[in-house]
């Protein structure tokens, strides 16, 4: 095989090595898919193309960045369709589940004692157990207090799972209140809403 040295076969490369990775790629990552390092400049520019061509012919997936890096994931008008093919229910959290993690994901880095005191209610360690269980939050200090009590905040696993780049892209608090008021309309325990597939 000729070594790749045009703009359109490097973003073949790239597209090809998007599909297949299990986890988004971040640039530096992509870069060393080339003998000779094309720059992070061009990279970047490569998946902005490669990104606009895969919006441009409508496909059913998208391609996006992530906190982590870039990934190839369904969009999201089709994700009800899929879920039709999962044999297995997605996690049903509670609402003191989701109102901690909204606590850690606006306020962190936070302690037990902080969540406790915005919630007006005791935190049981389980609900840090399932958060830290499936990624979302981690310790990531201790408060120079006596006791010297766990911080937590959220981790990129989080910000990849719900879809976002930064914490910046975190939706409107008042938004967040609209959504659990809806939750508790429709019943006493919603799922959270499946993260959009990966390709």
């Amino acid at each position: 095989m000729h070594p790749a040295t045009t703009p359109e076969a490097w973003l073949r490369i790239i597209e090809a090595a998007l599909l297949a990775a299990p986890a988004p790629l971040p640039v530096s990552e992509l870069r060393r898919l080339f003998e000779d390092d094309p720059g992070p400049d061009l990279v970047r520019k490569l998946l902005e193309e490669l990104r606009a061509e895969w919006f441009a012919a409508g496909r059913g997936v998208e391609l996006v960045q992530l906190a982590t890096g870039w990934r190839f994931q369904t969009r999201p008008e089709y994700q009800v369709y899929l879920d039709r093919l999962k044999e297995e229910k997605p996690p049903r959290y509670s609402r003191a589940v989701m109102e901690t993690l909204a606590i850690i994901a606006y306020r962190q880095p936070v302690t037990r004692g902080d969540i406790e005191e915005v919630r007006g209610v005791a935190v049981s360690p389980n609900i840090l157990k399932t958060l830290e269980s499936r990624g979302w939050i981690d310790v990531v200090g201790h408060r120079d207090t006596p006791g010297r009590p766990a911080l937590f905040a959220t981790t990129r696993r989080f910000l990849d799972d719900m879809g976002l780049r930064s914490l910046t892209e975190l939706p409107a608090l008042t938004e967040i209140e609209k959504i659990m008021d809806l939750v508790d309309a429709s019943q006493t325990e919603q799922p959270v809403p499946a993260p959009t597939e990966e390709v």
